[in-house]
């Protein structure tokens, strides 16, 4: 780790040569939501390839492209696509945006992916916030030497999402007239999407949604002491007895569906900070 302080500084540099604002918040956009940056007022976007150690994502629904700007007002630096572990980046890697937000001034981080619902009570394009998770991926960005100057050696994970951000976007989804969840969610490390099997040991477990992404961002951002609100878009319902095939396009499709309840959530939390 403790080559990341170099890293992050020249990713900040390149940033820094067309943007001058102090971000209040980080935002990651995932599968089929990434235009919810049309309602950032950008003042400056950035395509992956020209940031310093930045990988070029390549899933799809993922522009790969860095917006700095305001939402409502409020200084942001949004990422449209993220970077995930089935594509060949290490955790690290999937983490290093966070950090650069936090050097850009970001204090919070609001996290969004594509999930399938495991819980019955979700449907397809409902929103679940995510109070806890699951890390199957059985991968960490904190692995190797520490740099105490980024976050501690072992960062306490008991409470990784914040709880008023939860309250904060379950006011505001009340007040919109649509359901917010509240659950679990487990990291898989993909790209292949689950078995029977798999569904129900996640289900046994306590897990009420399952995706490939998030668990290595939520924990750069709690070792860099940021607080974190995270909110799964549900494409699929994962019930092991009526399962059906499932595609990618599919779950852009159906991540698109919820796109306006996840932008009225995080215009709602962004503005009350």
């Amino acid at each position: 780790m403790q080559h990341l302080r170099p890293q992050i500084d020249e990713a900040v540099s390149a940033i820094r040569t067309a943007w001058r604002g102090e971000a209040a918040w980080g935002i990651v956009l995932g599968s089929g939501l990434g235009r919810l940056a049309a309602a950032i007022e950008a003042e400056a976007e950035f395509d992956y390839a020209d940031l310093p150690h930045f990988p070029r994502p390549t899933a799809q629904g993922h522009a790969g492209r860095l917006v700095c700007g305001t939402l409502g007002g409020v200084p942001v630096a949004a990422m449209q696509g993220r970077f995930h572990l089935y594509e060949g980046w290490t955790a690290e890697q999937a983490g290093l945006p966070i950090r650069v937000m936090k050097s850009l001034g970001a204090r919070a981080v609001l996290l969004s992916n594509a999930a399938g619902g495991l819980n019955p009570r979700m449907a397809i394009g409902d929103v679940m916030a995510i109070d806890d998770q699951i890390n199957l991926m059985f991968r960490n960005p904190l692995i190797g030497v520490n740099d105490d100057t980024l976050g501690p050696r072992f960062p306490d994970m008991s409470e990784p999402y914040c709880p008023r951000l939860i309250g904060d976007a379950a006011a505001t989804a009340r007040a919109a007239g649509f359901a917010l969840h509240r659950g679990v969610y487990a990291g898989m490390l993909g790209p292949t999407y689950e078995t029977r099997a798999e569904y129900r040991m996640l289900r046994q477990i306590g897990a009420d949604a399952a995706g490939m992404s998030t668990v290595p961002e939520t924990i750069a951002a709690v070792h860099a002491g940021m607080r974190v609100a995270a909110f799964s878009a549900v494409t699929n319902v994962c019930s092991p007895d009526r399962l059906s095939e499932t595609t990618h396009e599919e779950v852009v499709a159906a991540a698109d569906s919820a796109a306006d309840k996840l932008s009225t959530i995080a215009k709602a939390l962004v503005a009350s900070t």
